[in-house]
């Protein structure tokens, strides 16, 4: 199996990857992983997300709504927020707070995050604000189908500490 096959192969099975992690995944130096991924952009096979400073890989099968929410359930308080939400209803924000365990400003960030990225919706029931998922069966196929690599991958999630302070 040639250099770019294995890496198509990692970002396949990780999708939302980062460079980092492909770099830990292959054993690969930075410039010769840089080499080749940027063979595979130009040759389109494989889609990169370069925002904020954060630079994530997608096979090509994955559509932007799905990188989304992938990028977001590969971050540990966005994962807690989602998945609190999976319930089958709606939830105040302190109930959020309580279920996802982090501090109420970490929380606010990261849910304002997943509502500006049509993850979650906000309605006003009883005069209060609760929040909800968008598109839970998306939410459930994405996880399922990418179990536990999104769920475990925490040990490389350092982002969320930074982005709160």
């Amino acid at each position: 199996m040639n250099r770019e096959t294995e890496i198509i192969n990692i970002i396949e099975k990780n999708p939302g990857i980062k460079f980092r992690e492909i770099m830990r995944e292959t054993g690969l130096k930075n410039g010769v992983l840089s080499y080749h991924t940027r063979k595979l952009e130009e040759n389109g096979s494989v889609k990169i997300d370069r925002k904020s400073g954060e630079t994530r890989f997608y096979p090509l099968f994955v559509t932007e709504e799905e990188s989304i929410l992938i990028t977001s359930l590969r971050r540990d308080t966005q994962r807690y927020i989602v998945l609190a939400l999976l319930e089958d209803r709606p939830l105040s924000f302190n109930e959020i707070v309580q279920k996802a365990k982090k501090a109420p400003s970490t929380v606010s960030i990261f849910l304002s995050k997943l509502v500006d990225d049509k993850i979650v919706d906000i309605r006003t029931m009883e005069l209060k604000k609760t929040y909800l998922l968008r598109n839970v069966d998306m939410v459930h196929e994405i996880i399922e189908k990418y179990n536990p690599i999104l769920l475990e991958r925490t040990a490389y999630n350092f982002a969320d500490t930074f982005s709160s302070l």
